[in-house]
């Protein structure tokens, strides 16, 4: 229950702060971006924030399967094996 309520604060907070962004980008006159500027930009920043959520989850995916641990084999000398 925890974890949902702290999903739901951050996902009220990223539409707070989306809303806010695309509110006052109409507040300022002399920048003048078509449409399929604003398009590209916002497909920009989306893609932008899935590839380091994307590559965060790898990280933690990672780590938590032991794929981060010591790849060196003389880490094997307790089995007596020092041919590495």
């Amino acid at each position: 229950m925890r974890a949902l309520s702290i999903a739901a604060a951050l996902c009220a907070a990223l539409l707070a702060t989306g809303y806010l962004i695309w509110r006052d980008s109409f507040a300022w006159p002399r920048i003048d971006l078509p449409l399929h500027g604003m398009i590209a930009l916002g497909i920009g920043v989306v893609l932008t924030f899935l590839l380091g959520a994307g590559l965060m989850a790898l990280v933690f995916y990672s780590a938590r399967r032991g794929y981060d641990d010591l790849a060196d084999k003389s880490s094997d000398s307790q089995n007596g094996d020092h041919n590495a």
